[in-house]
């Protein structure tokens, strides 16, 4: 791979870090990237869930630090995000995902419809619909195994479930968010790994651009609240949507 390359491909890894951690979506910047290097497909889904665990597993990092996350009591959930991912992502080894091609962007805009239009949405907590067990169970591996198998738009999904669920404000939603993606990331990377799908030099060397990303842009998120996350999230969704539409 040329020098100038690699080098965009860091660089695209440090952006794709910044966004996430605020709405998601880096995978909306870094898939792509991958791809126009000429990656294949498969290996270009590996690496991507090596490099996105450093991104994931920094803003998860620092909104512990800060009190937005209680780590410790979500880490039976996550190690449900983890086992559904690793679902997921054995599935995608065999498995078309055209059906989820096709259905995904509209998915996408109904979630960035949601975000824009419901008013009252702030980074203060409502009341919570469904119960823990229905949601730890229920929702959170469903949206692991979709991560494994597909991927795009993940945040946004888990971000969905946390404000209409679990009835969490915008800022505590997103810190949530994070360590369940780092768990649905490390489930699908653990797949990959097994299956020889990785390129490790580039995954390791954009997973240092994605920790810095998301540090930064954890500490914006942290900063602005909803007033910064909920835009950020709305223009991540149709943003996505828009490019799996285009093609």
């Amino acid at each position: 791979m040329p020098p100038e390359t690699f080098l965009l491909l860091v660089a695209a890894a440090f952006l794709a870090g910044f966004v996430d951690a605020i709405a998601g979506g880096g995978g909306l910047v870094t898939i792509p990237a991958l791809l126009l290097a000429g990656i294949d497909p498969v290996s270009a889904l590996g690496t991507n869930k090596l490099q996105g665990l450093f991104g994931a597993g920094s803003a998860s990092l620092a909104y512990a630090s800060k009190g937005h996350v209680q780590m410790g009591k979500l880490l039976p959930t996550a190690a449900l995000s983890f086992a559904g991912s690793a679902v997921g992502a054995s599935a995608a080894l065999l498995l078309p995902t055209a059906t989820f091609e096709r259905a995904l962007p509209y998915l996408l805009i109904a979630i960035a419809l949601y975000f824009a239009l419901r008013p009252g949405l702030s980074d203060a907590d409502a009341e919570r619909r469904g119960s823990r067990r229905l949601f730890a169970l229920g929702i959170v591996p469903v949206i692991g195994a979709y991560d494994g198998l597909f991927g795009p738009g993940t945040g946004s999904f888990f971000m969905l479930a946390f404000v209409t669920l679990a009835g969490f404000g915008i800022l505590k939603a997103t810190a949530h968010t994070k360590l369940l993606n780092f768990a649905s990331n490390l489930g699908a990377f653990t797949v990959f790994a097994l299956s020889g799908s990785i390129l490790w030099t580039l995954g390791l060397c954009m997973g240092v651009a994605q920790f810095a990303g998301a540090k930064l842009g954890a500490t914006f998120a942290m900063r602005f609240g909803a007033k910064l996350i909920r835009p950020l999230l709305v223009c991540t969704c149709l943003a996505l949507a828009a490019k799996l539409l285009l093609g």
